[in-house]
Parts: C-alpha cells; structure tokens; sequence
C-alpha cells in the first residue's frame, strides 16, 4: 500500500519502523517541527523524524492542515492510507477523507475509555487493572471512530507508564500491521464504539503533579507510577524538588508525609508507601536506598 505516516513522539516510532520493513511505501512523514531546547537553543527534531531520516523516508512538518494548500499537497501523495499516531495536530476533514482508506488511529486504550490526549497515565492513575490498544478509523470527533482491532494488556500493581508505554508502542505497531494485512484482503470491519464506559484522558497538567500525602496509599501509589517517569509526581524535602518515580505498598501508619522508617517508607492518609527510585531535581535516577545513603532522611521527617 501507499501509506502517509502521522506521527511525532517515541510512542510513534515503532509503528513506522514495522510499516517501512513490511513491504508498504510510505510516500511521506508528517511531524510535528523541531523546537529548540537545551543551553544552545538548538532544533531537536522529533523521534519520527530522527526515525524516518534513518529509513530516508521525505519528511514534512506543516504548521497546519487546515488550508486548501495543505490538503491539496495532502491529496498530491495518492496515498491509499494515512496511519497516524500521536500526531499532534488535529486533522480536518479534507484531510481525513483524502485517502483511499481514510485515516487509521493507533490509541492506547481500549475504546471508549480514556479517549484524549494521556490514555496511557490516566489508565494508572485511575487504578485501572487493564488497558490495551485499538485501531480506530479517524472522524472528525475526539477518539470517536468507528474500531476495528483491540488487544488488551493487563496493568500490574507496580507497572509505571513508561512501561506500559514501551509494551503499547510494540503492540501497537503489530497490531496495525495486521490491520493492513486484513484491509489488503478485504476482511476488515469497522464497529462503532458504544455510548456507555465513555472516558476522557485530559493532559496531565504539570500544576497537579505534586504528590498529596493526605490520600489514601494506593491513590498515591497510582498517581507517582502514572506520572513516571515524565512528568513525575514530585514533593520536596529541604525545599529541594524530588521526583517519586517508582513505589510499593508498605506498613506504618502517622501523619501523611511524615517519613516512617530508614527506607524511605511514607505515611499516606491511609497506610503508607515506600518508594523505591527517585531523582533530585537536576540529577539522575537512583534507588531509594542510594538516595539515602547521599542524603539520610530521618525517621519522623516530614515531606512537603
């Protein structure tokens, strides 16, 4: 198939790399544009862009696709198929109804829960016990597209989103392989999704990110391994910032926040947590236990 790849962030890039080597051409790569970072303000072009150049595939980042010139250029590709992942623009409907095919969705949820922008963090952070990925044909709505394919994923207890991230990256781009697989032999059906069980997976906003000792253990808990390990759930200590990038239950009980024992155990509203990895503001990840032996906390300290 003639395929036009959407798509900008790591989470994306897997799903290229199976369509480039599985026989497709991939006629051009939409991303989102560099943006300059670090001390130099230098251009870092985006995990699909690096991935695509590496596959020397053409590559273009419109600011836009609202515009005639852009769906025309769109429509000049005579792609029978737009795949598209975490783009991060949103498509009109000139551009959604300009392939063969229309536009196929990579989502990491299992439609109709958690449509919207951060499906991966939300799931964790509600506590949910599984999650998986669907490949929807794009309309106009937010995630609102008819699903073809689902596989579910269970979440462990101590699962983090960067884990699930990298598990559902993976499984989505084999699961979109076999959704061409089955289009290329005319075996492909759409289903609506249903009214009920709808969600909405709003961005984290990093203002929330603090971690409230006052919850319950287990909010706790789903709230630091939903944000880790960007944009990480963080509380201060000497009014240093430290980020909680993994943690477990633990015993103990005390005034949330307050530390419980030499291992970095912390009272919640009810029960307690231990983390178990953390990271101070401009270093790098570490255990616990390295942490400590840095920066002794002791018992009966109490965290911001």
């Amino acid at each position: 198939m003639r395929i036009i790849f959407m798509g900008t962030p790591d989470f994306a890039a897997p799903a290229l790399i199976e369509l480039a080597g599985g026989g497709h051409e991939i006629v051009a790569v939409y991303t989102r544009a560099p943006k300059t970072a670090g001390r130099g303000m230098a251009a870092r072009r985006s995990p699909v862009h690096e991935t695509a150049e590496r596959l020397r595939l053409p590559v273009l980042h419109p600011e836009t696709l609202k515009s005639e010139a852009a769906a025309e250029a769109f429509r000049a590709h005579k792609a029978d198929l737009a795949v598209v992942v975490a783009y991060g623009l949103l498509l009109p409907k000139s551009i959604l109804e300009a392939p063969k095919f229309g536009c196929l969705n990579i989502h990491a949820s299992l439609l109709p829960r958690w449509r919207g922008a951060a499906p991966i963090a939300r799931a964790i952070m509600a506590g949910d016990a599984e999650t998986g990925v669907s490949i929807m044909r794009m309309e106009e709505g937010l995630d609102t597209g008819p699903v073809a394919l689902t596989e579910r994923v269970p979440i462990a207890a101590e699962t983090t989103a960067g884990d699930l991230h990298d598990r559902l990256a993976k499984l989505g781009a084999d699961l979109m392989v076999r959704a061409l697989a089955a289009i290329a032999r005319g075996a492909f059906e759409f289903k609506p999704q249903p009214e009920a069980g709808v969600t909405y997976a709003k961005k984290i906003d990093k203002g929330k990110t603090r971690i409230d000792w006052s919850w319950p253990w287990k909010e706790v808990h789903d709230h630091i391994r939903g944000l880790s390990p960007f944009p990480g759930a963080w509380f201060k200590i000497d009014g240093t910032r430290v980020r909680a990038l993994r943690s477990t239950r633990d015993e103990g009980m005390g005034k949330p926040g307050t530390v419980l024992d030499g291992r970095l155990t912390i009272a919640c509203g009810e029960g307690a947590v231990r983390l178990v990895e953390v990271q101070r503001a401009g270093a790098k990840a570490m255990s616990a236990e390295d942490f400590l032996r840095g920066s002794p906390i002791p018992a009966g300290t109490v965290l911001a």
